[in-house]
């Protein structure tokens, strides 16, 4: 974390269960490009049962035992096999079109979800590794009045159908198709579209995500983030590289759209992000 910024969430997620789906994708452990960085190019896979957040029963644990990721990997391909030969049913509305309050598949058919069936290699309890808890930073005073206010319990209602919108505002941007949460950063997983394609050129990484195709184009010759007045919808990303790891860093979000795992009206313009 650095001092200057006056954050309202500053975080390190690690995408370490990036899986290669093409030939041309590398292990981090493979080939250099004719410039000498790493070469990462091709299409990653990175579905994973693997949290954001650390579940609050894990608490202080940082890592789940060999048994532990077998026993959910095994609960996960028992659940799809159920869902797969249970019998037809109608299904209800419910505040997301895939997923019903208990679980259970929405307007989609499971069959259609890819939500991934395995944990990290690592078998960590949450992508997030700083902080050390696991989750995502506590809110400042501020940021948590506004995820309280009038105007977000109207928004929520909205989104949900319980309330008319007063403008196509008050749609989210997945909605609107502008820009999607699981889409990032942080790239976080979803019920389907979990792939992101790598292009690398001298000085330059660029992520193409399969939702919604957003690309984010990431310098990495060292040059300053843009000026803290030019705010976007995905932050304004810098990479460096730390060995063979790629390490991007991310500020100046707009704050207008939803990110995983926040309250609606709560993320700003002082989020600071570290991507590994």
């Amino acid at each position: 974390m650095k001092s200057s910024f006056k954050v309202v969430g500053c975080f390190v997620i690690a995408l370490m269960a990036m899986l290669p789906l093409s030939s041309a994708a590398q292990a981090t452990s493979g080939p250099r490009l004719p410039w000498g960085d790493p070469d990462l190019q091709g299409v990653w896979d990175y579905r994973t049962v693997t949290p954001l957040q650390r579940p609050e029963d894990q608490a202080d644990r940082e890592f789940l035992t060999e048994e532990e990721a077998a026993s959910i990997e095994q609960e996960i391909l028992q659940r799809n096999a159920l869902l797969l030969n249970r019998a037809p049913e109608r299904t209800s509305t419910s505040n997301q079109v895939d997923r019903r309050e208990d679980g259970t598949p929405g307007f989609y058919n499971n069959f259609w979800l890819d939500r991934g069936t395995t944990a990290v290699g690592s078998r960590r309890t949450s992508l997030i590794v700083d902080p050390s808890d696991g989750r995502l930073p506590e809110l400042t005073s501020s940021a948590q009045m506004r995820a309280d206010s009038s105007e977000a319990k109207r928004l929520a209602a909205v989104r949900r159908g319980a309330e008319p919108a007063q403008s196509w505002t008050d749609f989210d941007a997945g909605d609107r198709c502008i820009q999607h949460a699981k889409a990032g950063p942080p790239i976080s997983v979803g019920g389907y579209n979990n792939n992101v394609q790598v292009f690398q050129v001298p000085g330059y990484v660029a992520l193409l995500n399969e939702q919604n195709h957003d690309v984010r184009v990431i310098p990495l010759d060292g040059q300053p983030h843009v000026a803290a007045q030019i705010s976007q919808w995905m932050g304004d990303s810098r990479g460096y590289w730390e060995g063979e790891t790629l390490v991007v860093e991310t500020v100046q979000f707009n704050g207008k759209h939803d990110q995983i795992g926040r309250p609606l009206l709560s993320t700003g313009e002082n989020l600071f992000l570290i991507e590994r």
